[in-house]
């Protein structure tokens, strides 16, 4: 049995090092200036300050990797620090930018990122070391994402310019997310139709498997900005040809396009292999039960090719979150929108405020798709 975690005492240390060594927060005349940093002792008195020891904590609980008691309080601990740290966070900016109409601004600093990345980073390993089902992790970072939330709907938060950007830009910031959505929902879904037909009829047929591996690799490699313009002027002239389909060389058709084509590779892939995979003994025996070949495919073939094809589409739904930001710079909106707007204008808490939403969107993409196939998994 190991003596003591070194992942953990590494985490810890490096939480402390961020803390006391980069600014916790940034305090700024206006939204544009980069503004002075704020330690973490300039926050106001409070049992905030106190919050410090709690890495020293998991360096003392690290002694003990195996113990279930320890573990326990890590995981205990390092939610209360996930909480803890905004909470003071917004209440240093309440101190600092006491009048709601002041163009002021304090930001969240790189000592408060990194200090709550890595306290994330313990919690999540933790839970791996328990061993825990996937559903249940899921339901310690629910409850951990809910309080968070809670924070913010009660103002604890609303003094950080983060928050103020959000008051700023709300309605915006819906727009975006209902685009967003829709160009992950309506790219992925006919991607998850062709290239499942494609990767059975490259199953069926080996000829077929150079050529079309040829051509979804050189899409795939194509720069998304560089498909964007590719798709320009062919999809222009679809649209003076049939004015009323809605389509043009912008807007929501080239992404969504340009988006599918993106996202055929991995479920193309993603079905042969499955189909590969497939014991040759299991579809002997179901042919010598009689099974027609279409029998076979859709009572034998599929469902023992099923994991390894959900895998592809979760890659795929990821990698779809992460390109529609690209498709704001064509007029298709998302969270694109604000960020490169937050760009221009060298605000960096606009900028923010398009990331991580759409952060957050792959990771709980990426869960779903996992918790499907750990069910599918158990079925099995």
């Amino acid at each position: 049995m190991k003596r003591y975690a070194p992942v953990q005492g590494v985490l810890a240390l490096c939480i402390l090092m961020s803390l006391f060594g980069l600014p916790f927060l940034r305090f700024a005349p206006n939204r544009l200036l980069t503004g002075e940093g704020l330690s973490w002792w300039q926050a106001p008195l409070g049992p905030g300050h106190w919050a410090c020891v709690l890495p020293l904590g998991w360096l003392l609980s690290a002694r003990w990797p195996g113990n279930r008691f320890a573990r326990g309080a890590d995981m205990l601990v390092a939610v209360l620090w996930l909480l803890l740290l905004p909470w003071l966070a917004g209440t240093t900016a309440r101190q600092w930018v006491p009048d709601a109409d002041s163009l002021a601004r304090v930001s969240l600093g790189a000592g408060f990122w990194l200090s709550w990345g890595l306290a994330a980073l313990l919690l999540s390993e933790r839970l791996r070391e328990a061993g825990w089902p996937l559903w249940r992790r899921g339901l310690i970072w629910g409850a951990t994402i809910l309080l968070l939330v809670g924070e913010g709907l009660v103002g604890a938060l609303d003094d950080l310019s983060l928050l103020r950007e959000y008051g700023n830009h709300q309605d915006a910031f819906e727009l975006a997310f209902g685009q967003h959505i829709r160009l992950v929902v309506f790219s992925v879904l006919p991607a998850v139709v062709l290239g499942a037909l494609l990767g059975m009829a490259a199953a069926r047929h080996n000829r077929l498997q150079g050529p079309l591996f040829a051509v979804l690799n050189l899409i795939q490699t194509l720069p998304s900005i560089a498909l964007f313009g590719l798709l320009l002027a062919p999809l222009a002239w679809l649209g003076e040809r049939l004015p009323a389909s809605g389509i043009a060389g912008i807007g929501m058709a080239p992404a969504l396009l340009a988006l599918m084509l993106y996202s055929l590779l991995p479920i193309t892939r993603g079905t042969l292999a499955g189909l590969q995979q497939v014991p040759a003994a299991a579809v002997d025996a179901a042919r010598g039960m009689g099974m027609s070949p279409r029998q076979i495919l859709w009572r034998v073939e599929l469902p023992l090719a099923l994991p390894v094809f959900l895998a592809g589409v979760r890659i795929t739904a990821v990698q779809a979150v992460g390109l529609a930001v690209v498709a704001a710079l064509i007029g298709a909106g998302g969270f694109g929108t604000i960020m490169f707007q937050g760009l221009s204008g060298s605000a960096l808490d606009l900028v923010l405020l398009g990331v991580i939403p759409v952060v957050a969107m792959a990771i709980a993409v990426d869960l779903l798709f996992k918790l499907i196939s750990a069910g599918v998994a158990r079925h099995d």
